[in-house]
């Protein structure tokens, strides 16, 4: 304990160190007294130039109150979007609440793109991967607001990280500290946390004091430009360059940046982590983790695609896009979007349809608008053919179920109780996300206790979610031996689960979901607001500055509604009502 509290001793002052350095650089008096007496002042320079809205609060007000207008009846446009992920359902609300006629394309069955779920013909709620919302999602907590569904459809988890080694023991990171928040909560958790040895607890410490996180305490645009200037390298390069060490990497970043974008350090940009550490240290809230009540498209998908439907909007599933129509130049190029060829209606006799729309949005993934995108597109506009660019990550997300509780590690008639009412969250075990340096799911959870409504079921056990990355290994393989292989794992992380039976399980494989946040990758991102007359884009991978997610996903719908809106008045005076000249 002695040691724990002179290392974090220690941390807190190099911390202080590093900051009070930066301000002296900048022309800030370093006085103690200068910084407790100015800490108000700056903290809201901070909100206000804040550029990207990564801090603005105001963000989620505005996400749930929706868009600030209404469209004139002469300005009412006929708006298609691609894909019903979560970009393009946030889009569509937006869209529709203006006033606009909207209709969504999605070639799924269901909604909710790579936030997709379903139920199969025994009542068994399939994902398609896990998903968390951290504190600063505060564009999609408008959302959940603006549906009214916020406090009843997420459940707010213990503020800590906790990770499952091998043979069952825990460790993690705790921010609880009373009423202390960030930046001292997080280093506290860092420095009492079991998942590191002291020296590398040290030298994480050493890394973060030269990162640009100091700077961000007291400049915060600043810092997310140098932050954005670390894209061209690894997160490790970087960490290891500033003194990091080699098993803080294996032991605790590694199974971090695997649950954010599927890759390890080695692979993964810096300015990925680093975006989301800046996050962490400016904002208390950041780093908590909500998960939904039940399934996605029970507790978000139906209730945003009603919200849309009351408002005049369609959302059609089963639909591919399989062409556009635009008008073009004598040199072929395109010179503005007029609509869509769409398959017809399900069902026998299905005939494909030509649809005239005054602006497409394509709100799809990076395999998606790979194939939507005509050769015309990418030959005359450099960002739509930077769209190539982007790589897609492979994952398989699997369930187990079991006749007990997995998580529950102390008590083994709990562990083996399945009777009586265990809804709600009452079953024992860890009612919490849960990552691992132990095993190829490097985050998972029981759904069972932590979103009970769809995923508990009278006298079962855990339904345990297992995120297998990197996702590789596993494309070409059956999903027998994957289930078997991720029940293997679940073993040597929990040996007490070896005394329970594996009821039930289910493997969903995506060769590519999302993109690859790779050295040099951002760059390549493209706009919402394309070249192309008539055309505009959404989805995660889009720009927008954070990173690929349900968070950058809705992001990334508002900023491309809010495009659209700014160009009604253009768009509603060039539309046309005839046969347009070309389709790819």
């Amino acid at each position: 304990m002695v040691r724990s509290s002179c290392l974090l001793s220690a941390s807190v002052a190099a911390l202080c160190l590093a900051v009070r350095n930066f301000a002296f650089l900048q022309g800030t008096p370093p006085s103690p007294f200068h910084f407790r007496n100015e800490r108000r002042a700056r903290t809201a320079q901070r909100v206000l130039i804040d550029s990207d809205k990564l801090l603005d609060r105001s963000r989620q007000s505005r996400a749930a109150k929706g868009p600030n207008q209404k469209v004139k009846p002469e300005e009412k446009l006929k708006i298609a979007i691609v894909g019903a992920g979560l970009a393009g359902l946030t889009a569509a609300m937006d869209l529709s609440e203006a006033g606009h006629e909207v209709t969504i394309f999605e070639a799924r069955p269901f909604i909710g793109g790579k936030v997709g779920s379903w139920e199969d013909k025994d009542g068994n709620h399939v994902e398609m991967g896990l998903h968390v919302f951290f504190g600063c999602y505060y564009n999609l907590f408008g959302i959940f607001q603006r549906l009214g569904i916020f406090d009843q459809a997420l459940r707010l988890k213990e503020h800590t990280h906790t990770f499952v080694n091998e043979g069952g023991r825990l460790a993690g990171l705790d921010f609880r500290l009373g009423n202390i928040g960030a930046p001292i909560n997080g280093l506290n958790a860092f420095f009492q946390t079991q998942q590191l040895e002291p020296y590398d607890k040290f030298r994480n410490t050493i890394a973060l004091a030269l990162s640009p996180v100091v700077r961000g305490l007291v400049d915060f645009d600043g810092a997310m430009e140098n932050i954005r200037d670390l894209d061209g390298i690894s997160f490790t390069d970087w960490f290891l360059s500033r003194g990091g060490s080699r098993g803080s990497i294996e032991r605790l970043w590694n199974p971090i940046a695997y649950a954010l974008g599927f890759i390890d350090c080695d692979n993964m940009s810096a300015r990925c982590m680093l975006t989301i550490f800046q996050l962490f240290a400016v904002r208390s809230e950041a780093s908590m983790l909500r998960m939904l009540e039940g399934s996605p498209h029970v507790w978000l998908h139906a209730p945003i695609q009603k919200y849309i439907e009351e408002r005049g909007g369609q959302v059609l599933t089963r639909r591919r896009v399989l062409d556009f129509i635009y008008d073009q130049d004598e040199s072929g190029k395109p010179t503005k979007v007029r609509g869509l060829v769409v398959t017809g209606d399900p069902g026998a006799g299905r005939q494909d349809e030509r649809r005239e729309f005054d602006a497409v949005l394509a709100a799809t993934d990076v395999p998606g608008i790979k194939a939507l995108l005509p050769e015309s597109f990418k030959r005359h506009y450099q960002e739509l053919a930077n769209c190539m660019r982007l790589v897609g990550v492979p994952v398989a997300t699997v369930q187990l179920r079991f006749d007990g509780w997995v998580t529950e590690l102390n008590d083994e008639v709990k562990m083996k109780d399945v009777g009586g009412d265990k809804s709600d969250g009452k079953a024992p075990g860890i009612d919490n996300l849960l990552y691992s340096a132990d095993a190829e799911f490097s985050c998972f959870a029981d759904l069972a206790l932590t979103s009970p409504a769809d995923y508990y079921k009278e006298g079962q056990g855990s339904l345990l979610q297992c995120v297998l990355t990197p996702g590789d290994k596993w494309m070409g393989k059956g999903t027998d031996d994957i289930a078997k292989a991720t029940l293997e794992q679940v073993h040597r992380l929990f040996p007490s689960s070896k005394k329970l039976n594996c009821t039930w399980w289910n493997v969903v494989k995506l060769n590519e979901s999302l993109y690859r946040e790779e050295p040099g990758a951002d760059r390549f991102r493209p706009p919402q607001r394309t070249s192309l007359p008539g055309f505009y884009m959404a989805g995660s991978y889009t720009y927008q500055d954070y990173i690929d997610s349900m968070e950058g996903a809705t992001k990334s719908g508002l900023q491309a509604a809010d495009a659209i809106l700014e160009d009604t008045p253009l768009l509603s005076r060039t539309r046309r009502r005839e046969p347009a000249l070309a389709s790819a």
